[in-house]
């Protein structure tokens, strides 16, 4: 057996392949080893505190160490640590919990499923897609679209929704049933002389024509977040989903709002649904469901996709489809409990008093000359550095900026030359400006680099 290093950082290089990440600088750098939380920061094994201004991987809504939750998983670990949700079974934390999402639901749902993931939820629903069309007897309608920068997740399938080409690289993906359409990214995708306006017209026209090209008979659904998120937080133009929405009602294609990141307060309603008055066929929701104290995510499902999946299941026999996991009881119980400290502590209510704030700070980051642009809504924003100004490969001036960020005790994330900022809900006015000073600090000293 071979002898570990003993320190923690030695022993996680020893032994761990981390994501998102170059596996041989994680050889020769190491990691940051995150011991303890509270609050909106963390604190590292050295005892140096930062704010957490990713809450996470943007979930921990309810901010870190809180009690309420761990007491929520203990009872219902000594109740019951397990049970699943096979074959005619189940447990009352997940039918509470899926009562639950169907209430909060901005659009009428009419089944949960339980998943794991955002990954596992936006998979989940890809596959019920396609088995929804073979019901239908419409085998042909099999191919989806997403968008350019969206972010749907890792598995195969929810990987080739994903329009970054960093998680197509070497997989072999995207999957050819999956298509990509124009980012809604007004800057950097508009064409000279081209309105707000007049762009969202365009991405919708860009929509509309991919569909024809391929055949509106061959496209079963759309995946879009409302405001995509690992994509460089991109916040859609005004009129955008006026124009988009008609053009998949027109030709009958199912519409996936992927909530994972927006899902539970972060644009200053309960659901992006709700800031951007979308009428979902399916909403995939995690991170912020449970905080992310326990793995867990759900899909919703209207009507029009329930009926064809239950026939088909009558049919066959069986939905062939699980995982040992879904709706978890102690994940469930902790959702549970974390949906009630949204409502109870009016945690929406407090990103609406907070973002005013949070996005004048944002916008005053652009004063700095690496800032070409920043943009967000309530409590989720990007400054993107103007990479291209300093000759640089782009995310290169990104993690360096980052590098200083964490030095400075803020954590950020790069994603190649957008800094992300989406802290925990429960941030206060101080902590804003605690957070914003640093990163203004960060980026001066990052232009003397």
């Amino acid at each position: 057996m071979t002898q570990l290093p003993n320190s923690l950082e030695a022993r996680d290089v020893a032994v761990q392949l981390h994501s998102y990440a170059d596996a041989r600088k994680q050889e020769e750098n190491g990691s940051l080893v995150i011991d303890k939380g509270e609050g909106i920061y963390v604190t590292d094994i050295n005892g140096k505190r930062y704010i957490e201004g990713m809450s996470g991987l943007w979930s921990v809504a309810v901010g870190f160490g809180e009690k309420r939750l761990v007491e929520a998983a203990a009872r219902q670990m000594e109740k019951l640590p397990y049970y699943h949700t096979f074959t005619y079974k189940t447990h009352g934390p997940s039918i509470e919990l899926a009562e639950k999402l169907i209430e909060m639901a901005p659009v009428p749902m009419t089944k949960v499923y339980f998943t794991n993931s955002g990954s596992e939820a936006n998979d989940t629903a890809l596959k019920l897609i396609w088995y929804r069309s073979n019901a239908l007897g419409q085998p042909e309608r099999k191919k989806v679209i997403s968008r350019v920068r969206g972010y749907h997740g890792v598995t195969i399938a929810s990987a080739s929704l994903t329009g970054l080409p960093n998680n197509h690289r070497s997989f072999d993906l995207p999957l050819p049933q999956v298509l990509h359409t124009t980012s809604p990214h007004y800057r950097s995708q508009k064409k000279d002389g081209e309105s707000e306006a007049d762009f969202a017209k365009r991405c919708a026209q860009d929509l509309e024509d991919l569909i024809i090209a391929e055949g509106p008979e061959t496209i079963a659904a759309f995946f879009a977040e409302p405001v995509m998120g690992a994509g460089g937080v991109i916040v859609p133009p005004d009129g955008y989903w006026e124009a988009v929405q008609p053009v998949l009602k027109k030709y009958g294609i199912l519409f996936v709002a992927d909530e994972v990141i927006c899902g539970f307060g972060r644009t200053g309603n309960m659901f992006g649904t709700e800031t951007y008055d979308l009428q979902p066929d399916i909403m995939t929701l995690s991170k912020a469901l449970s905080s992310s104290y326990q793995p867990i995510s759900a899909l919703l499902i209207n009507d029009n996709v329930y009926q064809p999946i239950a026939d088909e299941s009558h049919k066959i026999g069986v939905l062939g489809h699980g995982y040992t996991g879904s709706g978890h009881p102690v994940a469930a119980a902790v959702a549970l409990e974390n949906l009630k400290i949204i409502e109870e502590r009016d945690l929406v209510g407090n990103v609406r008093a907070v973002a005013p704030l949070f996005q004048k700070r944002l916008a005053g980051l652009s004063q700095n000359p690496l800032v070409v642009e920043t943009r967000g809504i309530g409590l989720i924003g990007a400054a993107e550095l103007h990479h291209e100004a300093l000759a640089e490969t782009p995310g290169a001036l990104g993690a360096r900026t980052n590098a200083v960020f964490l030095e400075k005790g803020l954590i950020s994330r790069n994603m190649l030359d957008a800094m992300a900022f989406c802290p925990p809900l429960i941030i206060t006015e101080n902590q804003i400006n605690e957070m914003f000073d640093i990163a203004e600090d960060s980026l001066q000293a990052a232009a003397l680099l």
